[in-house]
């Protein structure tokens, strides 16, 4: 399927614990999730190095008043990753792309981020 202004590909977000259902699946964590097998999990890719640096990883630890430190910090990263345009073309090429992410809260996570990043750059001429 060819991504045109009618027809845009699609970039959602899933918590891994949840079964799939479709899409071209690709964990965005460091760290490999606790309880999933590799099986269960069933990805497309492991992208660890889009996932956030080991350092702002474990200073969020996922504290809520943290949160949007977070998203400016890890932004920061990922337009210094030359890897993250590599992965939005890819994702342009493809109807579907589903980032899988461990963390417990569905908005606050770094899949929600790379997301809204990602969806910024195919936004861009």
């Amino acid at each position: 399927m060819e991504k045109t202004q009618e027809n845009p590909a699609s970039i959602r977000i899933r918590r891994i614990y949840e079964p799939p259902d479709g899409g071209y699946r690709v964990l965005v964590d460091r760290l490999w999730p606790r309880g999933v097998s590799k099986e269960r999990a069933d990805l497309d890719e492991w992208l660890k190095d889009l996932a956030p640096s080991t350092d702002l990883r474990k200073w969020f630890g996922h504290r809520e008043e943290r949160w949007s430190g977070f998203q400016d910090r890890y932004r920061e990263e990922l337009a210094a990753n030359p890897e993250v345009a590599e992965f939005s073309r890819a994702c342009d090429s493809r109807a579907d792309t589903v980032l899988l992410y461990g963390a417990r809260s569905e908005t606050e996570n770094e899949a929600t981020v790379l997301r809204d990043y990602l969806l910024g750059l195919a936004g861009q001429p």
